[in-house]
């Protein structure tokens, strides 16, 4: 199952990003269903399919599947194009060209699932310190913070909440470090963290932006040390 799961991907891989210069993306978008370079794009699909799969044609039906859902799902996302945004138009469609290709899978492979994985322990545990790591870590330094309030963060040279999704980052990756025990890597974090806030820092004219992105930095890299030690620890008393 996953061999071929695998396989599927690298094929849409190929077709959806190697193989599909700009100049074909910016056709379709305006000439949308009427555009040569779409139907060119589902060949380049076909080519793809039959590449990893290793020309065995007994996968016909998947790939009769896999071509007929790709092209109506690329139609209707080029006449969404002026409704959704872009961000989120490209999840979707890459959500549903995932969810074909793993029905796909289980028409060869079928693989048993159940709603109940959903919920068990593990799974809940993971969920819940990604939560944590991610929007209420960001809540409560947001708290903690804002007794103190300084000109240079509200820069409105700044992208529209940077700061936010840099933390996320920042925290996401030391937590990973963390349930993966390559403690070296928040190590290397800081000191990457710290040579791109060398400008800021060097600039400031007294100590409070300073201390500031300290208390910041100190604040987001604990919070993660906290939820990653937190995850070790409760995932080994379930597994108890």
């Amino acid at each position: 199952m996953l061999a071929l799961f695998i396989k599927l991907i690298l094929a849409h891989f190929i077709g959806d990003f190697l193989l599909q210069p700009q100049k074909w993306v910016t056709h379709k978008e305006t000439h949308k269903h009427k555009s040569k370079f779409l139907y060119w794009h589902i060949l380049v699909h076909l080519g793809a399919l039959i590449l990893v799969l290793q020309a065995n044609f007994s996968y016909w039906l998947g790939i009769l599947i896999i071509l007929i859902s790709h092209y109506l799902i690329d139609v209707i996302k080029l006449h969404l194009k002026q409704i959704l945004n872009n961000r989120l138009l490209f999840g979707l469609d890459q959500l549903a060209h995932f969810i074909i290709i793993a029905l796909v899978v289980s028409i060869y492979e079928p693989y048993q699932f159940t709603i109940d994985a959903f919920y068990h322990p593990a799974f809940l545990l993971l969920i819940t310190s990604l939560l944590g790591v991610t929007v209420v870590s960001s809540i409560i330094m947001r708290t903690i913070i804002s007794k103190w309030y300084l000109k240079e963060d509200s820069n409105e040279e700044s992208l529209e909440n940077a700061g936010a999704y840099i933390g996320m980052l920042e925290r996401l990756f030391v937590f990973a470090f963390i349930v993966t025990q390559h403690w070296e890597g928040i190590g290397f974090l800081l000191a990457a963290k710290s040579v791109f806030r060398f400008g800021d820092l060097s600039k400031a004219k007294d100590r409070k932006l300073t201390e500031y992105i300290l208390i910041g930095s100190l604040l987001s890299f604990g919070l993660a040390i906290l939820f990653g030690l937190g995850y070790g620890f409760v995932l080994r008393l379930i597994g108890n």
